[in-house]
């Protein structure tokens, strides 16, 4: 199961956020999103799991739990949805005429 992860904070590491749901289970992986140009943490992360009962323990337990004195937000991880083209077929210019 994937979980998601939010509000850490930005000194939490991917090590760190392992360590937090090993006491469950299982990790698989587990990664703190970084921002592409700075490098610095985005505040967020997603942790897998293999055993979807201890997943849904450690998210019932962790969920608003004080870390790093962030309280945590923990839920299921939510497949990507893909981003729809919201323009129209001029490239997203539009011409008004009155």
């Amino acid at each position: 199961m994937n979980i998601y992860v939010s509000n850490l904070s930005l000194n939490v590491r991917d090590e760190d956020l392992k360590g937090f749901f090993t006491p469950y289970g299982e990790v698989a992986s587990a990664k703190v999103i970084k921002d592409r140009t700075t490098g610095e943490s985005r505040g967020f992360g997603f942790v897998e799991m293999g055993d979807d009962a201890a997943a849904r323990k450690a998210i019932a337990e962790l969920n608003g739990a004080t870390v790093e004195g962030q309280n945590v937000k923990v839920m299921e991880a939510r497949p990507k949805e893909e981003r729809s083209f919201r323009g129209n077929s001029d490239g997203g210019y539009q011409k008004k005429r009155w």
